[in-house]
């Protein structure tokens, strides 16, 4: 399998990873938080709590769930139309983390729907200094953050495509050994 079909499985083997983890753990949301008190697990610092969220992080913008709903396949499909030129596996990473987190979002303002593209989100995970959140935010953030730790670690240097024959250090042979 050549370098370039690797990174492809890599992101979206990992995009398909997480929307399931956060389609799983939305539906268990439901099913065991809705209604109930919340579940304690770190006193005072974290809890599940179930709620329901129409805006984006935070809640803001709760007025236009559609604005996320464009946002959310616009960012999907400028990921989609890049991975065609993935080059590094951090990349891959990156950007399989939030293409994962954006549909599995995307899928709940379709799902949660009283009209078109303007349902809500799932959020049940509470830490008490934070927003409420989900798998799918998580994964958007750390994906974000991978890309940029990425492209500021790397700066624009690109891992060589070792696929083609291109030799790497390890292929250089020293003149005189």
């Amino acid at each position: 399998m050549s370098r370039r079909a690797r990174l492809l499985v890599t992101m979206y083997g990992l995009s398909v990873s997480v929307y399931a983890v956060d389609r799983l753990t939305k539906a268990w949301a439901e099913r065991s938080l809705q209604g109930h008190a919340p579940i304690e697990l770190i006193p005072k610092v974290l809890d599940l709590s179930y709620t329901t969220n129409s805006g984006g992080a935070f809640s803001l913008f709760a007025g236009v769930p559609w604005v996320f709903f464009a946002a959310s396949v616009g960012i999907s499909a400028a990921i989609v139309w890049h991975s065609r030129r993935l080059t590094r596996t951090s990349t891959a990473v990156g950007l399989g983390l939030v293409v994962g987190g954006a549909i599995g979002n995307l899928t709940d303002r379709l799902v949660r729907a009283s009209g078109f593209a303007n349902g809500t989100v799932v959020d049940f995970i509470h830490l008490h200094l934070w927003p409420t959140f989900n798998v799918a935010d998580s994964c958007i953030v750390i994906g974000a953050g991978v890309l940029v730790l990425s492209g500021v670690l790397a700066g624009d240097a690109e891992e060589p495509d070792r696929s083609a024959g291109a030799p790497g250090p390890e292929d250089a042979s020293t003149p005189g050994r």
